[in-house]
């Protein structure tokens, strides 16, 4: 059986084998590309531009808009290119790229949307140790911290599952490349072999996951005291679809990473897999800018 010396590439899942909709494939993933790129560059230079934003907040939001764009510039170009051109390959090395890339950037973004719950609850729970916790490098150590852990998850991951042999063929039933489809692929007993490295990231995102709820419980009850009905609103109207964005990210990750193959279904992967893909790039969007003041006025300034 063939090995995984001898796979030089591997087969991404075809949408449709009809041209038209490959070309309406591609003229979507083409839109939700460039609303992308567009939409996080405006954030980058408003925050960048205004000197009023140059606060911890837009700093751990100007980081999370940078793991958007590379998140979006790992999966979608190949996707559009291969609807385009009427293909389904992706080579080796290629493949282990977006796998390095997606659990770093993923990784990344997990853990910065964690110390953003942090930097909220600080702000609301703790307003006069505000300066002393948050300060410029403290933010600094916060934000490397998040980028050089999801580097070192995604290094351990990427190494582990591409080391293994391959005896199933080379079809990737996904539109990119991702570690449950790669293990399928395996001839080896995949999940003893990366058992503990599958066990040591589920519990951090749970340890994040747990900390960011436990942060918003101690939020809401701290607002729920405030005097003013428009400061409440206000807190509640940021809080709580930033929750609902850590809670689709964070279930739909583990549940694409963690089930079990015989509740693996050709048709529902695609659909989580895009899920948590794309769905909370483009609510992030829409979260920090058409619900942020602040924000919607430096970009009216930089539009003018």
């Amino acid at each position: 059986m063939p090995n995984s010396s001898s796979v030089s590439e591997f087969l991404l899942m075809a949408f449709t084998d009809t041209r038209e909709l490959q070309l309406l494939h591609f003229g979507l993933f083409l839109g939700i590309y460039l609303a992308a790129l567009l939409g996080n560059s405006l954030i980058l230079t408003a925050i960048a531009c205004n000197h009023h934003l140059h606060t911890p907040m837009y700093f751990f939001l100007l980081n999370l808009t940078l793991l958007d764009i590379g998140s979006t510039s790992t999966t979608l170009p190949k996707a559009m290119a291969n609807s385009l051109w009427d293909t389904r390959t992706i080579s080796y090395q290629g493949c282990a790229a977006q796998v390095l890339f997606l659990v770093f950037l993923f990784g990344g973004e997990h853990c910065l949307l964690t110390i953003m719950a942090y930097n909220c609850y600080i702000a609301i729970c703790k307003p006069l140790h505000y300066g002393s916790l948050l300060g410029t490098r403290a933010c600094a150590k916060m934000a490397a911290a998040a980028w050089g852990s999801g580097f070192l998850n995604a290094v351990l991951h990427t190494a582990t599952t591409f080391s293994l042999p391959l005896c199933q063929g080379n079809a990737v039933d996904q539109f990119f490349c991702e570690i449950p489809q790669i293990l399928r692929l395996s001839c080896s007993d995949v999940y003893l072999k990366e058992g503990w490295l599958l066990m040591f990231s589920a519990s951090l995102t749970i340890a994040c996951f747990v900390f960011i709820v436990v942060s918003y419980v101690k939020i809401f009850k701290a607002v729920l005291r405030m005097p003013s009905e428009e400061g409440r609103h206000k807190t509640f109207s940021t809080c709580l679809p930033h929750l609902s964005v850590v809670s689709l990210f964070v279930s739909t990750v583990m549940f694409a990473h963690l089930k079990l193959p015989s509740i693996s279904s050709s048709s529902l992967d695609p659909v989580v897999s895009f899920l948590y893909s794309m769905v909370p790039l483009v609510v992030n969007l829409l979260i920090y800018t058409m619900r942020n003041q602040e924000l919607r006025d430096a970009l009216r300034k930089l539009m003018l």
